[in-house]
Parts: structure tokens; C-alpha cells; sequence
């Protein structure tokens, strides 16, 4: 399949989890339960009510939980409605101390109140003197209390789903169960177990969330119950939501043109045979002969008066609803594999049968299973293709596997997750370990790794992959954790001296031990050189962007022994930790309106980009390009941006080294070539790499001593200069592009700025313009470029890093002619503008 082909199944995420975070608008926030005191003591649970129900929602993970407001006289509820106190539900029971509830109800209809009125009650001779002598139409729900504390959860989210189901259905397509059933005593004890089901399978949803936000999402996101009584309530709903609906639990004998049926369920499962043959169907009856012709319209059956009703109820979900496991199966019903998630379920594509394949293919198994988990828009793309729409089962299962690992990374590239060994892409992902906040760099690059997503920019330019190199970030609460633990905190406020706060940084011998742990992980699935970064509360920020005040470490990270990896990264976390308290942070910091004290770092630990070289590792150029020139020169505008470009590490470039500079708009133009005695005066000579020799540092640094500078005769050697390098003859006082010939070596970058198969140009000037358009400011991007070397792949360019760009515009030009010559000081025919300072 063509890179084309991987982006049109990409989802815009931006907009799509925005539709999630719109899911559940209407929720029940407080109820008014008007109930005799003997009643409300048994529903109370000996005064454990509110508290089992809050346990349940936090247990759940959901978001919250409703208040109870508990009257015992329908005085004290109606004078609550009348002072304007807002209710969502109103819950009655047949024991009120003045009055009797379907009386009540019509008062607070005859106030003018339209929120839901439920009538719980009891199984008992009183409820059918009730049901028989008086209007219940007042009431929205009759329920029966069976002392399971669930049922009142389960009236909430009754209510929720009714009023969410078409807003919800139509922004995303959350799905949905029918539950048709008309006995009191029967749905008031199944739909408890039915929601339970549905939000535990939603709590293991939440638990593979890549994110906070995810899991919420996620929960958001949970199939609703569409629960009617009548037959043509039922046909309401599934013509409403036929494509949205899991499946169907339902009675058999139930109410049908107001009248009983006792073959309305029958009749029903017949009716939507004819456009839904696969829809999942489960039959309930107290008549065992009504079996048969349950089988007959391809329905399960579940005898209401067995002892194991609910629990086969319960199975006929997880199997037919997709919820828990997929369980991949022949056709004869051999269990050939089980999937617990979306990599799982990749991995076993690539291992079942493809009689397993096309079985499952056949039903829509597979579309099935991802709507139950809340994966919308990945099973919408699968659910209109058919298994003969594919040349052969093997075909499919291509197909299956790309569509999941494109749409599994796209998840991990539009989002910061937490970081989960067996979910981390190398390819991408950027993961957190540790609570509080990332940092400001690392926020910038998880901003700068959403924008690729969104946009599609990875694959855009053929052969050249665009794109964040993966990462971790430590959070701010590590630093807290790290430095209470050590008692380093008033130490390294107090102390003047950068060596010995170094020293005692790494020295400390305390380190939480979860984080220790999550790093080795990464280090178990990462063995190329990182980059351990600072990342502090207000670095890169737009006002005070603290670019250079603290310390990157880079690492050979090439150690046979993950264990030493692993004390070298510790090693660099502690000495970026000790820069934020060194002498240059708190001269910095007294610049600012802030405290030392307020500075919390965070450590990003980015894979580099780069290739080995003999014993050195660099990327074949580095530099930063800025979306803003403030000092352009014809034909360049200020907006077209500026690029300064370095061969090897970009640190040559940061730490204002030599470099090339052009605008991205127009890359042949380069002021610094145009006479030869400014190109070999301001030409680089040197550049940075990671020497990657064996051995480690066991003394405290302050500066990262693991790179090198190295003379162009190296890079030359390396291979590295041809495709960037010039010769300049002294014979010939000319300038040639590439190195063949003998002469002075130069890095001018100019046949690889012409070169049509690599548009590193138009990718940079891409790229500014969209992160400085979603900033909202001018932006400067880090990054670092890989030359493959193999035809016809150029290579690929990773963003290290992005950042606000300050830029203060005057209000006004200065206009000399208007300025009489006896007022004028000085003057000058080149000057770079006019400023405030």
C-alpha cells in the first residue's frame, strides 16, 4: 500500500477527540428522593448509600457522582421546587408521610416541573392496588427495589442515556443495546447487571487509555441502553440507531399495539432479520417450548426462570457484543486466539488461520469488537468492506494489520501517553513517566508531534519521512520526589559552587523506584544514542524562554548491559537536575519576575537522530530554522523565515557557530557565497559528534563531555561531506560543489538545497508555517537531518524541538526625509532598522 494510501487512514484526531470531549452533556447531578423514613433507611444501606454509590462511581473511574437530597414529606420537596432548587430526577416511593406519590407527582407537575419523576417501589400487594386504581402515567419509570444499591446507578443512567442517545449516536456513533422488557420485577434486576457489564468493560477500556484524557474519553464514550416496554417503541429505536446498535436482549411476550403479545419478541427478531442478518439477538421467555422458535428467527434463548438466567445473559454479551477478549474462532468453534487489545489483536492477525480470518471477516466481527471497545472511526473504515472485496484471505489480512498499526500510531503521535512498554512505538510514540507537569521543551514537542499528526505531514514528501523522534518524559513531580529524598532541595538553593552541586546530585542514592523501573523498559526497547534534556516549568516560554540556561546530555546508550545504560541515564537525569540550581540558572532567574524556588524541571530523554560513524554518531546537517527573519535581504521577506544549517550535531549552530543561512522560500539565494573571500572567511571548519568509544565518565560534569569537535578531514572520511561540501581551488579562485576535485573543503549545502529529491526547503518552510499558525506566534523548530545514502530514499528529517519566537514589531516606519539635516546626529546609508531597546 502506497504512503498515500497510510494517510487517507490516518483519522484527524484534533476534531475527533474533540467530538469525544462534546460526549454525555446532559448528566444527572442531583436527585430529590422523597421517601418515608422507614423507606429511605432501607435504601440507605444502614447510611451507607451515598457512599456505596460514590465508591461505585470512583471505582468505575467515572467522573461523578450525583447528590441525593432525601425529603420525607411531599411539603418539604414541593416548597424545595418552588424556592427554584434544581432537580434532575425526582425519585418517589410509595411511602410518603403526607401523601400518597402519584398524587405527588401531579404537584409537581401543576408547579410546572418537567424533569423525570421515578416511582420506586416494592413488590407487593400496595404496588398492584396502585398499578390497577390509578393513573401511573405521571410517572416516567416504575421500578421495584430488591435491596441492590445498583439499581439506583442504573435509574441515573437510564435517564443520562435517554437524553444523550441521539446528540452522542450523531457526533461520534457511540453504540447502543436494545432492552425490550415490560415486567417491573424483571428489568429492575436486569438492568443493573446489564449496566454493570458495560461499565466494567468500559474500566478496562480506561486502563489501556494512552492518556488521562483517553481514559475519561473513553468512559465518555461507553455503549447507552435503549430500553423501552412496547413493541413499537422498540421498532422506534432500532429504525433510529440500527447501525449504532451492538445488539438486541428482549422479551418475547410483551406489549404490542397496546395490547399483550405473547409472540411480539419473536415477531421483532424476524422484522429485523431482514436488514440486520448478523445483529446479535437474545430471546427471554418463562416458556421453554418458545426455545425452537427462538433458534428458528437464528436467536440465542435464555429461560427467565433458570437459576443461571443473568449469568447467561452476561456471556451472551461478552461473546456476541464484543466486550472482554477476541477470541479468534473457525467455524466449526475452535479457539484459534484470543486479542486483549489493539496490538494484540494486530499481532494474532498475523499468526490465526485465514479460515479464522475470513470467519470473523464474514460477520463484521472485527467492526463489532472495535465499536464495543470505542475505536468509532477505525471500525467505521473496516465495516463496509466485505471479505470478497480482497483477492485473497491473505490480502485481507494485510490489509487488517496496516489499517491497526497506521491508525495504533496515530493515536500514540497525537497525544503525550503514559508511557506503556508494550504500547511504546520507537517510530514515535512520546510518552510521560511520573506525575506533575513536562516541561515547557517538552511540551513544545509534543505540540510540534501533534501537528505532524494532524496534518499528515510524516509521508507527505515522498521518501522522506517527517517526523518527532520518539521519547519519554520524566514529570516535575519526579524532580520533588528526588530532591525531598535526598534532602538536596536548601543545598543546591544555597550552594555558589556548580562542581560540588553536581557532585552531591550524583552521588544522591535515592531514586523513586517506579521511574527507575519504566526507564529500564525504555531502555530495553530503545539502544540507539538519546539525548537527555532539560525540560523546566518555564523553559521555552513565550516570555521568558530560558533557551540554553540548562544542560542535554547525549549518550552512546551502546553498553551490552542494560544495567550500566541505565546508571549512565540516571546519571544524566541528576546533572539536569543540578543545572537548574547552577550559577547561570539563578543569575538568569534574577532577570526575571520569578523565583528559584518556582522552577521545577522536567527531563525529556529523546532518541537522537543520526547514524553511526566509525566511533562517531551525528545526523549528516543540524540546525535551526525560525519562521521570522529579522534582518532579510532582497528578495526575502521577514515572513519567509530563516534556516541556519551546520553539518553534524546542531549544537555547532545553538551555540552560534558557523553556519550556512538561508530563507526556506528562497534557498538558492545565499548572501554569505557571494564573493569567495566571505565564504572561506564565515565557512565551518569543524563539527560536533557524539563519540561513541567504549568506557564511561564516573566523575560529575557539568558540561556534556561525551561531544566532540572534529575538523572537516573527519567528515571526509566519514563519507558525510560529499553531499554537502564544495572545493575551493586556489588555482582557479573559484568555488566548485562537491569534493572531488583537491582544493580547501567547505560546507555550503548548495547541490543539496537544488536537489529535486529532497525538498528539505519547502519541508522546513511546511513546517514553520503551520506551527507558527497553530502557536499563534512566530516559532523556532531544532532539527536534525539523516541522509540515507540509498537511492531513492533521501533520508529523513526529525524536529527536535519547537519554541515561541519573541518578536516585537514597531508600530511605524521611520521616515528620514521628513527629518531636518540640522536635527539629524549621525546617519548612515546601511543600518539594520529602527528598535526600541
Amino acid at each position: 500500500m502506497s504512503s498515500h494510501d497510510e494517510r487517507s487512514l490516518r483519522p484527524v484526531l484534533t476534531g475527533y477527540s474533540q467530538n469525544f470531549l462534546d460526549l454525555m452533556r446532559w448528566r444527572v447531578r442531583e436527585v430529590l428522593l422523597v421517601s418515608s423514613q422507614y423507606d429511605s433507611f432501607l435504601f440507605d444501606e444502614d447510611g451507607q448509600l451515598y457512599g456505596l454509590i460514590q465508591d461505585e462511581y470512583l471505582g468505575l473511574s467515572m467522573s461523578h457522582s450525583p447528590e441525593i437530597v432525601k425529603v420525607s414529606r411531599t411539603s418539604e420537596a414541593l416548597e424545595l421546587l418552588r424556592d427554584g432548587r434544581h432537580f434532575d430526577l425526582i425519585i418517589a416511593t410509595p411511602h410518603i408521610e403526607d401523601s400518597r406519590p402519584h398524587q405527588f407527582a401531579r404537584q409537581v407537575r401543576e408547579l410546572g416541573c418537567t424533569q423525570p419523576i421515578t416511582l420506586l417501589a416494592f413488590d407487593n400487594r400496595e404496588l398492584s392496588s396502585l398499578l390497577a386504581q390509578h393513573d401511573t402515567t405521571v410517572f416516567d419509570r416504575i421500578f421495584i427495589w430488591q435491596g441492590d444499591f445498583r439499581l439506583i446507578i442504573a435509574i441515573i443512567k437510564d435517564l443520562e442515556d435517554r437524553m444523550n442517545v441521539r446528540h452522542d449516536t450523531d457526533s461520534v456513533g457511540v453504540q447502543s443495546i436494545l432492552l425490550i422488557e415490560d415486567h417491573m420485577r424483571f428489568y429492575s434486576s436486569l438492568l443493573p447487571e446489564i449496566y454493570t457489564e458495560i461499565l466494567k468493560q468500559s474500566k478496562r477500556l480506561i486502563s489501556e487509555g494512552k492518556n488521562i484524557s483517553q481514559r475519561y474519553l473513553r468512559m465518555r464514550a461507553r455503549p447507552k441502553i435503549l430500553f423501552c416496554t412496547d413493541y413499537e417503541s422498540a421498532l422506534g429505536y432500532f429504525s433510529d440507531y440500527q447501525k449504532e446498535i451492538l445488539g438486541i436482549i428482549s422479551d418475547i411476550d410483551f406489549p404490542r399495539n397496546g395490547s399483550p403479545d405473547p409472540r411480539a419478541g419473536i415477531d421483532f427478531a424476524r422484522h429485523i432479520r431482514k436488514s440486520a442478518p448478523d445483529m446479535p439477538v437474545l430471546l427471554q421467555s418463562y416458556l421453554p417450548e418458545l426455545e425452537e422458535e427462538a433458534r428458528s428467527v437464528d436467536a440465542a434463548f435464555v429461560l427467565k426462570s433458570s437459576a443461571s438466567m443473568l449469568e447467561g445473559i452476561k456471556l451472551f454479551m461478552k461473546r456476541y457484543f464484543s466486550f472482554g477478549d477476541f477470541v479468534f474462532r473457525t467455524e466449526d468453534g475452535r479457539e484459534v486466539g484470543t486479542a486483549k487489545d489493539l496490538r494484540s489483536l494486530e499481532d494474532q492477525l498475523g499468526v490465526v488461520p485465514p479460515e479464522s480470518i475470513r470467519f470473523h471477516g464474514e460477520r463484521n466481527h472485527f467492526s463489532n469488537w472495535l465499536k464495543a471497545r470505542t475505536e468509532f472511526w477505525l471500525a467505521d473504515q473496516l465495516r463496509p468492506r466485505r471479505v470478497t472485496d480482497y483477492a485473497s484471505l491473505e490480502d485481507l489480512r494485510e490489509d487488517l494489520i496496516l489499517r491497526l498499526r497506521t491508525y495504533r500510531r496515530s493515536q500514540a503521535r497525537g497525544a503525550i501517553t503514559d508511557f506503556d512498554s508494550g504500547s511504546f512505538d520507537p517510530s514515535g510514540s512520546f510518552a510521560r513517566i511520573g506525575g506533575g507537569s513536562i516541561g515547557g521543551k517538552a511540551r513544545g514537542m509534543g505540540f510540534l508531534n501533534m501537528i505532524l499528526n494532524a496534518e499528515g505531514i510524516e509521508n507527505r514528501y515522498s521518501g522522506v519521512r517527517v517526523f518527532v523522534p520518539c521519547a519519554v518524559v520524566i514529570g516535575t513531580e519526579v524532580f520533588d520526589q528526588f530532591l525531598d529524598m535526598n534532602n538536596l532541595h536548601l543545598f543546591a538553593l544555597n550552594c555558589p559552587d556548580d562542581g560540588l552541586i553536581a557532585k552531591k546530585f550524583v552521588e544522591a542514592e535515592n531514586f523513586p523506584l517506579e521511574v527507575v523501573t519504566r526507564l529500564r523498559q525504555f531502555l530495553d526497547i530503545i539502544t540507539d544514542p538519546i539525548a537527555v534534556r532539560s525540560s523546566s516549568l518555564l523553559e521555552d516560554s513565550q516570555y521568558q524562554p530560558f533557551a540554553g540556561v540548562y544542560e542535554t546530555y547525549m549518550l552512546p546508550n551502546n553498553d551490552p548491559d542494560i544495567s550500566s545504560r541505565l546508571e549512565d541515564t540516571l546519571r544524566a537525569v541528576k546533572l539536569v537536575y543540578a543545572s537548574t540550581f547552577y550559577r547561570k540558572a539563578k543569575e538568569y532567574m534574577k532577570a526575571t519576575v520569578y523565583r528559584l524556588e518556582e522552577e521545577k524541571m522536567a527531563v525529556a530523554i529523546q532518541k537522537m537522530v543520526g547514524a553511526r560513524r566509525g566511533k562517531r554518531y551525528y545526523p549528516q546537517m543540524a540546525g535551526v530554522g525560525r519562521s521570522y527573519n529579522f534582518y532579510p535581504i532582497p528578495p526575502q521577506e521577514p515572513e519567509d523565515g530563516i534556516v541556519s544549517l551546520a553539518l553534524g550535531l546542531g549544537k555547532m549552530v545553538v551555540e552560534g557557530g558557523p553556519s550556512v543561512k538561508f530563507s526556506p522560500r528562497h534557498p538558492g539565494h545565499l548572501p554569505q557565497f557571494f564573493t569567495i573571500r566571505d565564504a572561506l572567511e564565515y565557512n565551518q571548519h569543524q563539527f560536533f559528534a557524539l563519540d561513541m568509544s567504549p568506557g564511561r565518565l564516573d566523575r560529575p560534569v557539568t558540561s556534556d563531555d561525551r561531544v566532540g569537535l572534529y575538523d572537516l578531514s573527519v567528515a571526509e572520511e566519514d563519507g558525510t561531506l560529499g553531499r554537502v561540501g564544495s572545493t575551493y581551488s586556489r588555482e582557479n579562485d573559484a568555488i566548485y560543489e562537491g569534493i572531488s576535485r583537491p582544493g580547501i573543503r567547505l560546507v555550503t549545502f548548495q547541490a543539496l538545497l537544488k536537489d529535486p529529491s529532497l525538498p528539505f526547503p519547502e519541508i522546513l518552510s511546511d513546517v514553520l508555517r503551520l506551527a507558527g499558525g497553530a502557536m499563534g506566534t512566530p516559532v523556532e523548530i531544532e532539527f536534525a537531518v539523516n541522509l540515507s545514502g540509498r537511492k531513492p530514499e533521501p533520508g529523513e528529517v526529525g524536529l527536535l524541538q519547537l519554541r515561541p519566537l519573541v518578536v516585537n514589531r514597531e508600530p511605524g516606519e521611520v521616515d528620514s526625509s521628513v527629518i531636518p539635516p540640522d536635527r539629524i546626529l549621525c546617519s548612515s546609508g546601511q543600518v539594520l532598522g529602527n528598535g526600541v531597546i
